[in-house]
């Protein structure tokens, strides 16, 4: 009787292997695609799907940006690197031009004829003077900030902000990481398919019962899956099985380049000076640093403005000359980004953030270093094998059709 079901239907038999293979192969390429796609929601709740990183897009970033922030990167150490004249010398251009802006629009709004008036080696002098003290209030602040940047920037919130803001940069920072372990997950899954595929046919031969071509496939999907992602991570250090072989987790194994890799990423799409500025100019905590410029200007005008603050104060009186004074630093912040980009090739190369990192990472313990990737698995990784493993049943159950049909 078998010999004659063999004859009948070797084709199945024979391609036994090769589908649980393929059971094998397809459920990991589901299961990588699931964890990324699609950025949003799609269906109704609660049928639907959205990819499981952009789901869990402000618990990933946050726990990515504790990582960085504790153990990667210290915001007080790297901003110390800039040299504040440095800052300023680099800056000077644009910044003398910014002085001469904001001074002459002040003086032609608050008081224009008294500006017409004025002899002109009166507005120049002026311009002049407060020109020239400008790099030293440039100088000072910049030296604030470095000693004090938790008080003007949140580098958390940064982070945080831009990865949930934009979720395929989120996917970015944990696929173009994990290239090589999502390729080994899914290649895996042949050979453990392959495997468990000739467990299948022999098993099918012996007992003919329907229920095992369903029961293999859903084994088959949720064991290959639950093994591959384990297989990247553990063992943490090399061990040897049955004195034959070693192995150690893939992500492990990779430490060197997953560092440059990371470093490069974190440095060229998320610490950028833009982002910086932007955090420090229109974060939680951008009032201190604007605080902090109307402090200097409002003192560098009173100390380089004597020769007209007597006509100034005299025409449009004391209370006014304050107001010009706000003005005056309120303008100046406001050209603050356009003029300190002038520096971003400098501070790019002084705060050094991507060798930093790759330092940093090569100096985590196994166990820390795990915890780039881990947590993007983690959370809902019983989903991703469940679906292998509905995959692997339903695979299963056509072949039963096929058999007894």
């Amino acid at each position: 009787m078998r010999r004659v079901d063999f004859g009948t239907h070797w084709q199945v038999y024979v391609t036994m292997p090769f589908i649980a293979a393929l059971i094998g192969y397809v459920t990991k390429r589901v299961a990588i695609e699931m964890m990324f796609r699609p950025l949003e929601f799609v269906g109704r709740k609660p049928f639907g799907w959205q990819g499981v990183l952009p789901a869990n897009a402000e618990r990933m970033a946050a726990t990515a940006t504790e990582m960085l922030t504790t153990n990667l990167v210290d915001p007080k150490e790297i901003f110390a690197r800039l040299d504040p004249a440095q800052v300023a010398k680099e800056i000077e251009e644009p910044l003398l031009r910014v002085v001469e802006d904001v001074t002459r629009e002040v003086m032609e709004t608050y008081q224009p004829r008294l500006w017409e008036v004025l002899p002109n080696s009166a507005q120049q002098l002026l311009l002049k003077r407060v020109q020239a003290e400008a790099p030293k209030a440039i100088t000072k602040i910049m030296r604030e900030i470095a000693d004090n940047i938790e008080d003007v920037l949140d580098l958390k919130h940064m982070v945080v902000t831009n990865l949930v803001r934009d979720k395929a940069l989120l996917n970015r920072l944990i696929r173009d990481i994990s290239r090589p372990e999502m390729r080994f997950i899914a290649r895996s899954g042949i050979g453990f398919g392959f495997a468990l595929g000739c467990v299948q046919l022999v098993v099918w031969a012996l007992t003919k019962s329907p229920v095992v071509l369903p029961l293999f496939g859903l084994g088959i999907g949720w064991l290959t899956d639950w093994l591959a992602l384990k297989m990247i991570f553990l063992p943490r250090e090399p061990r040897r099985f049955f004195g034959l072989y070693t192995w150690q987790g893939v992500f492990q194994k990779r430490r060197d380049q997953v560092a440059a890799d990371y470093g490069d990423m974190i440095a060229r799409e998320i610490i950028t000076i833009p982002n910086l500025l932007e955090a420090v100019l229109r974060g939680p905590k951008s009032d201190r640093l604007f605080a902090l410029i109307t402090r200097e200007v409002q003192k560098t005008i009173d100390a380089q403005a004597s020769v007209v603050k007597p006509f100034v104060a005299m025409a449009v009186g004391t209370k006014k000359f304050q107001e010009m004074k706000q003005t005056a630093a309120a303008k100046a912040a406001e050209r603050v980004p356009e003029t300190i980009r002038h520096a971003e090739d400098y501070a790019v190369n002084a705060l050094d953030v991507r060798n930093t990192i790759v330092e940093r990472m090569r100096k985590l313990s196994a166990l820390e270093f795990e915890q780039l990737l881990r947590p993007a698995f983690r959370q809902d990784e019983w989903k991703l094998i469940a679906v292998g493993a509905v995959i692997g049943g339903l695979v299963g159950e056509l072949q039963v059709l096929a058999l007894l049909g």
